[in-house]
């Protein structure tokens, strides 16, 4: 299952309280094909039906079922470069 590092948890839970008026929302990573490296990132009031859920401190993540698979031994992490956009990265999880 995919897990966010601390400073994706942060930037999740600010982009969701500053982009949706919904204690249900969150952020929603799809792809248009399964396991496909590319996604779409996107913040949502809420997840579609079919979406796994992932919360990490207080942010959500909804995956969408066709970025599911390619995400289940990932890890995602977020950083704000100088102009103040958000950077998403994926990388592999360290082993236990």
């Amino acid at each position: 299952m995919l897990t966010l590092t601390e400073n994706a948890s942060t930037i999740v839970k600010t982009l969701t309280e500053q982009t949706v008026d919904s204690p249900q929302g969150g952020l929603r990573i799809s792809s248009t094909e399964e396991n496909s490296q590319a996604f779409a990132v996107t913040v949502v009031p809420a997840p579609e039906a079919d979406d796994q859920i992932v919360i990490g401190g207080d942010a959500r993540v909804f995956i969408e079922e066709n970025a599911s698979p390619a995400l289940s031994d990932k890890v995602l992490d977020a950083q704000l470069d100088e102009q103040g956009a958000v950077r998403f990265q994926i990388g592999l999880q360290s082993p236990a």
